[in-house]
């Protein structure tokens, strides 16, 4: 039988795994607590990490833009989110909140992509062209945060021809609304399955 994530045409996307994100002390950690505890979000992205490694399938890291003092001067559109994000220095470039978390760190064949502006992975970066260089049809999208990166991303993805796996409890958001809404009005809009990391494991 053949199996539906084929370590040669399937690759893991992990999305903006940044100390700001994932550690307590982090600056967007307190905002997204309750959603990733309510998931159990770390356990799972550590669970889904491993074992897409254990099955020999790449992981790609999507970065979002690290921040400096000195983002969106001149820019003719900035967005209130791109200028908020300015003004917290969230993943500041230099920083330790800007750094991927300890628990997520690249290993020698992870592919780290192009840092993204906006929310999707896709734009202005070299995702889709590692993507087509690994022979990847299949992506498994998980990260931060559902309703933002993860959606931008995993949208793009299939405007693009990929098939897409969203794992709704390897994600979160900075509400439960914003997680529901990922999952059960937007993500059936575009994804091909919407997983949970027990059914992801199970298909690996």
């Amino acid at each position: 039988m053949t199996k539906v994530y084929d370590r040669t045409t399937t690759g893991l996307l992990l999305v903006d795994p940044y100390n700001d994100f994932l550690s307590p002390e982090g600056k967007s950690f307190p905002r997204a607590k309750e959603v990733a505890d309510s998931v159990n979000l770390l356990e799972h992205l550590k669970e889904i990490v491993n074992a897409v490694r254990e099955a020999g399938i790449q992981v790609f890291f999507v970065p979002h833009h690290r921040s400096e003092p000195n983002d969106f001067e001149n820019w003719l559109h900035p967005t209130p989110y791109q200028l908020g994000v300015k003004e917290r220095q969230t993943f500041a470039k230099g920083s330790w909140g800007g750094e991927f978390h300890p628990d997520f760190q690249p290993q020698k064949n992870d592919v780290i992509i192009k840092e993204h502006w906006g929310s999707s992975g896709f734009a202005n970066t070299d995702l889709d062209h590692q993507l087509k260089m690994h022979g990847v049809q299949k992506i498994i999208v998980v990260g931060l945060l559902a309703n933002t990166c993860i959606e931008a991303t995993a949208r793009f993805g299939m405007e693009l021809g990929y098939h897409v796996t969203l794992v709704k409890d390897a994600t979160a958001a900075f509400s439960k609304e914003a997680m529901r809404v990922a999952h059960e009005i937007n993500g059936p809009t575009f994804a091909h399955a919407i997983l949970t990391t027990k059914e992801l494991l199970d298909e690996l």
